[in-house]
């Protein structure tokens, strides 16, 4: 699987220290990811407004949870979900949003 990529406020990740969970994981059950390609459509349509962002690349063999690639919304695009926790150890590079 390719690298997968998560974003998120700055603030937000700098504070992680062992493991990474957002109010995403406990709410819809799992951690949105999208592929390098759909970055910046993601970052366009669910954060246009939000200041200070980074986007955080992960290597996929190092999340130890389930992963799928799968169509949540019906829009008839797939986009990786993480079904557990995030190691930060699993963060390969860390990219601010432009």
């Amino acid at each position: 699987m390719p690298r997968l990529f998560h974003i998120v406020p700055r603030a937000q990740w700098t504070d992680v220290v062992d493991t990474y969970r957002p109010d995403s994981l406990l709410i819809e059950g799992f951690v949105h990811c999208s592929f390098a390609d759909q970055v910046a459509g993601a970052a366009d349509s669910h954060y246009r407004l939000v200041e200070d962002l980074v986007v955080v690349e992960l290597d996929p063999n190092a999340i130890g949870a389930e992963i799928r690639v799968e169509d949540s919304t019906g829009s008839g695009v797939s986009y990786p979900h993480v079904y557990g926790p995030i190691p930060r150890r699993a963060a390969v590079a860390v990219h601010a949003l432009q």
